[in-house]
């Protein structure tokens, strides 16, 4: 079963999901809502914190880079809590250079950035695109 919500996502990562694939589920499920009411309601529910502080701050970003990319014309308010924001750089290459650390720290959008998560400038790409409005 493929995750409805970022917050059912984050409990079956929690539950021990393999977290790349459970993310990018959840981004399918994102995708292929009907409207964009959906989409936010899919967000809204703000998932509890792991204790992975990776993954906390992971999922603040994936919420609001999807609501300003899909423009659904707002953020949910959790994804500004502390706990949603890292401390220390991740780069999220297996052992970057100091060339990848530097195009990572200028490539990566600004609602991962701003969580100090360094990553490629299309994070959540999917090989099937949002989903155009149905004719």
């Amino acid at each position: 079963m493929h995750p409805n919500t970022l917050a059912d996502a984050v409990e079956k990562i929690d539950a021990g999901s393999a977290r790349d694939v459970v993310l990018a589920e959840f981004v399918d499920m994102f995708d292929l809502a009907e409207t964009d009411r959906d989409r936010y309601a899919s967000l809204e529910r703000e998932p509890r914190l792991t204790g992975d502080a990776r993954l906390d701050a992971l999922v603040g970003a994936i919420a609001e880079y999807l609501a300003k990319q899909r423009r659904l014309g707002r953020v949910p308010p959790w994804v500004s809590g502390p706990a949603r924001r890292l401390a220390n750089p991740w780069f999220t290459t297996a052992s970057p250079s100091d060339g990848i650390r530097e195009y990572l720290t200028f490539a990566s959008p600004a609602e991962f950035a701003s969580r100090n998560i360094f990553t490629e400038e299309r994070p959540l790409r999917r090989a099937r695109g949002p989903q155009s409005a149905k004719s």
